[in-house]
């Protein structure tokens, strides 16, 4: 199975606009950052997980051609408003591209790209739109798409829930402020786990550098990886700065998990 972040920036993207920080002005390619994305592939299945602003230009520089279905983890724009990109990969596979995703999620969906979801919306001979189908999930209930059985897990963010989802020995949670105690049990066993972590200070929706390393040990997974990182830490500082067995992520990064 194989994991390749697509982006691991925060909202704001790394460099942002108008910084002039260290971080922003690195050349350590690492320290760019787009919003967050990521595929797992597995047995002739390729699933996408959420898709940023960025999603054409991240699909093409890990030449990634073509995916089987979209997890969505939430509706934020910096996770969802690259949907329109996914036209490339409806167009070619000819039918509708499946999302799956929490039910309030899917609903908002359908609301901003109305045209994506109605199929009483037909473009003009000779052009193409793109094209999705909705599949509600719940947590805890597993799901088969594809060849890969996932696991949705609900987790807080604020005001709403985020879906993180388990896929076989991955486990990707990204926009939490914490892991509830049914979450983690979902994530039992999981070789490598994704965790957002956005500062080294508490935050009110998002999950700490500390915290996220307490839940990596709290599961006991042997590799974790950190994402949704943002313009005030380097990559390099991190790297060396975090515990052994987990690593921040980066653009392209690509995981493979026996």
């Amino acid at each position: 199975m194989k994991l390749t972040f697509l982006g691991t920036g925060t909202s704001f993207g790394v460099p942002q606009i108008g910084c002039e920080c260290s971080v922003c002005r690195s050349t350590d390619p690492r320290d760019k950052r787009t919003r967050v994305g990521a595929v797992v592939e597995s047995d002739g299945t390729a699933l996408l997980i959420d898709t940023p602003p960025e999603l054409r230009l991240q699909l093409i520089s890990t030449g990634i051609q073509s995916v089987d279905a979209v997890l969505f983890t939430h509706d934020h724009a910096d996770h969802t408003h690259g949907l329109d990109d996914i036209r490339a990969i409806s167009v070619l596979r000819g039918s509708p591209l499946p999302f799956y995703g929490p039910p309030e999620t899917l609903a908002s969906l359908r609301q901003k790209f109305p045209y994506v979801f109605d199929d009483s919306i037909q473009p003009l001979p000779g052009t193409s739109k793109p094209e999705g189908s909705a599949h509600p999930l719940e947590p805890g209930v597993s799901a088969r798409i594809g060849n890969l059985d996932v696991i949705p897990l609900a987790v807080p963010h604020g005001r709403i829930r985020v879906f993180g989802y388990r896929i076989g020995p991955i486990g990707y949670v990204t926009d939490a402020k914490t892991i509830p105690d049914d979450a983690c049990a979902l994530l039992a066993g999981v070789k490598v786990l994704v965790l957002n972590a956005l500062f080294h200070e508490s935050h009110p929706t998002h999950l700490s550098f500390d915290e996220a390393v307490a839940i990596s040990r709290r599961i006991g997974v042997e590799r974790t990886f950190l994402t949704h990182l943002t313009h005030h830490d380097a990559h390099a500082d991190l790297e060396a700065g975090l515990p052994a067995g987990v690593y921040p992520a980066f653009d392209g990064l690509q995981v493979v998990v026996d």
